[in-house]
């Protein structure tokens, strides 16, 4: 969620589940930050696991500790660190190494600017820019008349 959602390590660990309608498959994001607030939907293979893990829930949050609050930041920092060594990535990886990769992906996907702005939840275009850097032979394909 924290990558497809473009999230940012404490939106991920406050997330609610009263922020997820699993029947028409969207997510209330409550951005940090003083971003905006913004709506996703959600693809059928998250749908279907966070159905079962809503199934065995003990609390509030859609990712809690074993006391049934909100995990914290350290702890998901670990999670994602050792899952990127799992992975055998070349780098130290961090959560905000996600919400950039979501970023750079909608970019050179070709989405515009302006829906990556809202879809990550900045106020400020500026911020936005930062994912434009162009992913290797982009430009190939742009031909100035």
């Amino acid at each position: 969620m924290t990558y497809r959602h473009g999230l940012r390590a404490s939106e991920a660990v406050n997330m609610r589940w009263d922020h997820i309608n699993l029947d028409d498959g969207t997510i209330h994001v409550r951005r940090r930050k003083m971003g905006n607030d913004s709506t996703h939907t959600m693809d059928r293979d998250e749908r279907r696991d966070l159905r079962t893990m809503f199934k065995s829930r003990s609390g509030a949050f859609v990712f809690e500790s074993e006391r049934g609050g909100p995990l914290s930041h350290d702890m998901l920092t670990r999670i994602v660190r050792e899952a990127g060594e799992l992975a055998k990535l070349p780098v130290p990886v961090h959560p905000h190494m996600l919400r950039h990769a979501a970023g750079y992906m909608l970019i050179n996907d070709g989405v515009d600017l302006r829906l990556v702005q809202d879809f990550l939840g900045h106020k400020d275009i500026k911020m936005t820019a930062h994912y434009t850097a162009l992913a290797p032979g982009r430009l190939a394909a742009v031909r100035v008349r």
